[in-house]
């Protein structure tokens, strides 16, 4: 009887193990398929995560009692609030809370009164939200009487605007990610978007006005479509709509080069220190980090605000590019200073105020939410507009790599690990069972 349970215990023991190792596997399969397969293109973060509950929270509470929310270096949220009773919400809400002394109905308050003095071509101005403060900047083409009379009116507002000077001028930035040429320029197309009934390119408003004709092929010999509608200065984005009426398979896919693309699945709104990535023709793929939201741009040619600021590089040829964080479609390039050697300031036209204002959405999306992003690798030409793009398979070395990331596979190796240890301990004690019963055998035999 006592030999028969412990067959049952060995039995269930090795089933366990084995429906363990099925488990593991699963899951460790299905985290590899999940993932981006090109992790340079697009590494994953919790910035969009953490994005979302500052943005609960700071929707929630109020403009009078937080100034902003932003994305840490370790990834969680951050709020500013100014009283103790707020910060304590925050707490309880998961995030982290950083008294401040201004909230943000007076930080905005401030870029009112800023856009109400006397326009200065050249200037900038954005809300720092882990500052405090509004950070105007005037490049080199300001001179020095109009930056005294916008210094004035920034010291009526109070000590919480600060002014800095620039390298490098404020421009509208021509070219971009997969060019497209009119008689304007040369400009990039930066998201495919559809009404239901037509295929169209989302770009930047400065390319050129209602009517223009773009063309493709980098040689200019095919006519890719016209604009049909944009609006700049003010904002800064306009629709091509394609000749054909269709952007062709593959439209998901932006190009990040080296026949490469990042297929988009939603569009979303990006957080104060959240990383992201821009491509376009002239400089790449390049990344960095979303410094301030709600900018304003007083270009030669005119203002525009509501812009994304960030410290990613971009030098002429990069404009109208699309700008994603993990497969999620964020803004396209609009203009900014410096370049790729030095280093810059590049500006945004937000995607989903523009996306809403045309009444478009992404194509191969059912709807304009935020969702979850993946990326794929594809042949050269994949992100061309109308050009054809079926996805290849995961690379030996990106399969390993993530093979041995711990956030994402992590969780099925250790129950693989687990399930082959228990089955070699099951074996070993039936063998170690099996040769002392012999051992007694034989013993009492030879007795």
């Amino acid at each position: 009887m006592r030999h028969a349970r412990r067959r049952i215990v060995r039995r269930v023991a090795r089933l366990a193990a084995v429906g363990g190792l099925l488990a593991g596997s699963a899951m460790v399969a299905q985290a590899v398929a999940s993932e981006p397969p090109d992790s340079s293109a697009a590494p994953r973060t919790l910035a969009r995560t953490a994005s979302g509950t500052g943005a609960g929270l700071v929707s929630r509470l109020g403009t009078d009692r937080t100034a902003g929310h932003w994305v840490d270096s370790d990834g969680r949220p951050v709020v500013a609030v100014t009283d103790e009773r707020t910060a304590e919400a925050v707490r309880r809400a998961g995030a982290t809370a950083k008294r401040v002394r201004h909230s943000m109905s007076e930080l905005r308050s401030a870029t009112a009164t800023l856009r109400a003095a006397p326009r200065v071509s050249g200037t900038a101005w954005a809300l720092d939200y882990r500052s405090n403060e509004v950070v105007v900047r005037g490049d080199r083409t300001v001179s020095g009487s109009d930056w005294s009379r916008l210094t004035g009116v920034a010291e009526d507002i109070g000590g919480f605007v600060r002014m800095e000077r620039t390298e490098g001028a404020f421009t509208t930035r021509l070219n971009g990610a997969e060019p497209i040429l009119s008689t304007a320029g040369r400009c990039s197309a930066g998201f495919n978007v559809t009404d239901g009934t037509s295929d169209f390119i989302l770009t930047a408003g400065h390319c050129g006005p209602t009517g223009s004709v773009w063309f493709g092929d980098g040689r200019g010999d095919r006519q890719v479509g016209r604009t049909v509608a944009g609006s700049f200065p003010g904002d800064d984005f306009s629709l091509v709509e394609y000749a054909n009426g269709k952007a062709g398979d593959g439209a998901d896919l932006v190009a990040v080069g080296d026949g490469k693309g990042v297929r988009i699945t939603g569009t979303g709104e990006p957080a104060v220190g959240q990383r992201v990535f821009r491509s376009g023709s002239t400089s790449g793929l390049r990344d960095g980090r979303v410094t301030a939201l709600d900018a304003t741009v007083n270009y030669p040619e005119g203002t525009v605000t509501g812009l994304i600021e960030t410290d990613v590089c971009a030098e002429p040829g990069d404009s109208g590019g699309p700008m994603f964080s993990e497969g999620i479609a964020l803004g396209v390039t609009s203009g900014g200073s410096g370049d790729c050697d030095k280093g810059g300031t590049t500006f945004f036209q937000p995607l989903p105020e523009a996306m809403k204002s045309l009444g478009v959405r992404l194509v191969g999306s059912g709807q304009q939410d935020d969702a979850a992003g993946t990326s794929a690798t594809a042949p050269p030409g994949a992100a061309t507009p109308g050009a054809s793009a079926p996805v290849t398979g995961v690379e030996g070395s990106t399969l390993l790599a993530r093979l041995t990331d711990r956030r994402n596979v992590g969780p099925g190796l250790l129950i693989v690990a687990g399930s082959l240890v228990a089955l070699v301990a099951t074996r070993w004690i039936r063998a170690e069972q099996d040769r002392k019963a012999y051992q007694r055998h034989y013993s009492a035999t030879w007795g």
